[in-house]
């Protein structure tokens, strides 16, 4: 009988996105698996630095110290081979990160293998393997943007950010602002108040979230783990959001309805390990203050068709 993960954080981790191994990513671009393979074994003995990824790796695994049970599991993910690998398991030994299950795919992709580790989180930056799983709709993926300089995370609590449309719930609300204009928008979300928006790429990440919460021995208002929603909404769109999240039975710490201010001085101040967004114009920013991933659309959902056309016309949204 196989181990149950049902109430269990199972996070796929690319050492890409762990540790910095952009150096390392170039030398396999330029000189092929065969070069690659030489440099690693030439620097097995030199330590990785730590990625974008670490810490909130580092902060999730300290959880398991203070909950009932084991709550969270990390799996580290390469297509290295077990050879290659090495320099990455040293690493791992180094920093004390208490791992126990990896995958070295061998140049082979590794979205294949995301059901085999019951994965309901996948960080990477391999653009194409990102796009591969969320056309899947295995698990909730992000691309993973480069580390942020000057970043202190606090190691006491690990804290989430997400943007709500498009990542916490559907695309659909997003698109009638995109294809119309905002007080299309608001009108729209303010009749539909009472109708719970639908699950978006993240949603259920979000809910298991909420129940590993459950596992922890304080209050929910008092947990290490801190959810927060930060989102361009603002009055009077802000309560489909409130109600929806009460309607899933999840528990958000912080909510930031932001009316199209900027996200970084909020996602700074709150200290988020990481932050979750659809749209490169706010992670642009936030990505310089706070680790961040970028959540793509589906290869056939109609915001990557907008996004598409609005490249070829040339427009812009702003």
């Amino acid at each position: 009988m196989g181990l149950d993960f049902s109430e269990i954080l199972v996070v796929g981790v690319s050492s890409r996105a762990l540790f910095n191994l952009e150096k390392e990513n170039e030398v396999f671009d330029n000189e092929g698996i065969e070069g690659f393979r030489k440099y690693q074994l030439e620097h097995e003995n030199e330590l990785l630095e730590k990625g974008t990824a670490f810490p909130l790796i580092e902060s999730l695994l300290k959880l398991n110290l203070l909950a009932k049970k084991s709550i969270i599991e990390v799996v580290v993910m390469s297509r290295n081979s077990p050879e290659t690998g090495v320099r990455v398991l040293k690493a791992i030994k180094h920093y004390n990160l208490p791992l126990t299950r990896w995958a070295f795919s061998g140049g082979e992709p590794l979205s294949p293998f995301l059901d085999a580790f019951d994965i309901d989180l996948f960080l990477s930056k391999d653009e194409k393997e990102v796009q591969k799983v969320i056309d899947s709709a295995k698990c909730a993926t992000a691309l993973i943007y480069d580390p942020p300089a000057d970043y202190k995370p606090e190691t006491e609590r690990v804290k989430f950010a997400f943007d709500a449309d498009a990542v916490v719930f559907s695309e659909e609300s997003e698109l009638i602002y995109k294809t119309k204009d905002l007080a299309a928008f608001h009108k729209h979300e303010e009749e539909n108040e009472d109708i719970p928006l639908n699950d978006g790429p993240f949603a259920e990440l979000l809910r298991k979230l909420s129940k590993i919460q459950e596992h922890l021995p304080m209050t929910i208002e008092l947990t290490p783990l801190r959810i927060a929603i930060v989102t361009a909404r603002n009055a009077p769109s802000h309560m489909r959001v409130i109600k929806t999240l009460r309607n899933w039975g999840v528990y958000v710490d912080e909510a930031y309805f932001m009316g199209g201010l900027s996200k970084d001085k909020v996602l700074k101040a709150f200290g988020a390990h990481i932050f979750f967004d659809d749209q490169e114009i706010h992670l642009d920013g936030s990505s310089k203050v706070v680790p961040c991933g970028r959540v793509l659309y589906k290869s056939d959902s109609p915001m990557k068709q907008f996004d598409k056309k609005k490249y070829t016309d040339g427009g812009n949204d702003n």
